[in-house]
């Protein structure tokens, strides 16, 4: 046997392999002894049948590529261990059959070449919660809140009207509806920017025929560019009726909250939490793409395919979750599946790039996680949930899960790592944390 390693490129190694006579012909003998211990034979017992006559009853041709499905992973291993090749999944395979030679596209184990990471010099984003962003949390309360009245006078912006409701588009029927409700957020409210617009001025049980274009941008690529015509039909009109803030509306919002001076403090006290846990992920996604930017990765495409179809089966996921049919869902937004894949490989190429790297540095800084970690992660998981807790507590300590859980607890550790480095003056790093204890 005769192995060539043609070149090596993108991570992935090109071998051929020429595979002697003489091989051939041992590797075929060993396949006929197999096989004719487990077909039949016309006048022999099953076992017994020489080969030329099992040849013939089998197939010769169905005997070669039997045997060449038996020789090829043999083939493969003693070739990948002669060339010292470590193979990260399943290689390509193709085999030409006169001269018998096996051609295999080998993805190698990526390569992470760090930068200096402990020259990462990011800050954390301060947050203030000014008196503006409080009042429009209480205003946004009041609208929550509010009560609907009818008027009597024509539309206006911000009210909500009953009406009846029928339209084409591309001459067919779009939106089709009785007693249908809906409220005037601004002149541009859909379902075609400016149909809002065109309700303003109606008065009750007044009726208005208008066409209207879809934005060439319009979500359903079927109807981009297309005339829609309108025949709509005022029933009601109601105004909207804030509440005053005052005590009882404080209550209102939660019974514990009995001044509004203690409804605006809460209010103050959640958005510093949000707007610092925003901050605190925003700080850690600069100090991964920091990193990241310093490295040099590379991995063969096999890696990358692997993290589209993750990231392309948890959108499906999501979409069906939501009640959407995929094929529907696909038809609506113009796009094939193979589009879809296409649009996620940024996102997909900058994961696996983040991954790599933080995997490395956990290694360079000897980043481990024990047994007793992973069931204090699970019991905190278990603490928390609705469910079952048992099954809950079955299901994550399976070796799967408990490799994940282990995986997420060392990128845990090595972002509080680089966050530790970035914040520590420059010239004095961090000191590396101790590596835990069995």
């Amino acid at each position: 046997m005769k192995i060539t390693t043609e070149k090596t490129e993108n991570r992935q190694a090109h071998l051929k392999i020429e595979v002697e006579p003489a091989e051939i012909e041992a590797q075929t003998e060993s396949t006929y002894r197999r096989l004719v211990k487990r077909v039949n034979v016309p006048g022999f017992r099953r076992g017994k049948a020489p080969r030329p006559i099992f040849e013939r009853s089998f197939g010769k041709d169905r005997l070669f590529h039997e045997m060449i499905d038996d020789l090829v992973p043999d083939v493969y291993k003693k070739a990948i261990d002669e060339q010292k090749l470590e193979p990260v999944a399943e290689p390509q395979i193709n085999v030409e059959e006169e001269p018998l030679v096996i051609k295999a596209v080998v993805p190698l184990k990526p390569i992470v070449t760090l930068g200096d990471y402990h020259t990462i010099d990011v800050k954390q984003r301060e947050v203030t919660v000014t008196d503006e962003m409080v009042e429009k949390v209480i205003d946004q309360l009041r609208h929550q809140h509010a009560t609907w009245e009818p008027v009597d006078r024509p539309v206006q912006i911000t009210d909500m009207v009953t009406i009846d409701l029928e339209s084409t588009a591309k001459g067919e029927q779009f939106i089709n509806r009785k007693a249908l409700e809906y409220r005037l957020v601004d002149e541009d409210t859909g379902p075609v920017p400016g149909f809002g617009g065109q309700l303003v001025g109606l008065k009750k049980s007044e009726e208005k025929d208008f066409s209207h274009k879809f934005p060439d941008d319009y979500f359903r690529k079927e109807l981009a560019g297309a005339d829609a015509n309108f025949k709509v039909k005022i029933v009601e009109i109601k105004r909207e009726i804030l509440p005053e803030v005052t005590d009882d509306f404080a209550k209102q919002i939660n019974a514990e909250y009995t001044t509004v001076d203690i409804l605006r403090q809460k209010i103050r006290e959640e958005l510093k939490e949000r707007m610092e846990h925003e901050a605190q992920h925003e700080f850690e996604d600069k100090v991964i793409q920091a990193a990241t930017a310093m490295s040099t990765v590379e991995y063969p495409p096999i890696v990358l395919e692997a993290e589209v179809d993750q990231l392309l089966e948890r959108n499906l996921r999501y979409i069906q979750q939501t009640g959407q049919n995929i094929e529907n869902y696909l038809k609506t937004i113009g796009k094939t599946i193979d589009q879809m894949r296409e649009e996620l490989k940024p996102a997909a190429q900058t994961r696996v790039a983040e991954s790599l790297v933080l995997g490395k540095i956990a290694d360079a800084e000897k980043i481990e996680v024990t047994p007793a970690e992973i069931d204090a992660e699970i019991e905190e998981m278990v603490k928390s949930s609705q469910g079952d807790k048992d099954a809950l507590k079955n299901a994550l300590n399976t070796e799967r899960n408990r490799d994940s859980l282990a995986n997420t607890l060392v990128t845990r550790k090595v972002l509080k790592r680089l966050t530790e480095i970035a914040q520590s003056p420059k010239g004095k790093t961090a000191p590396a944390p101790e590596p835990p204890k069995p």
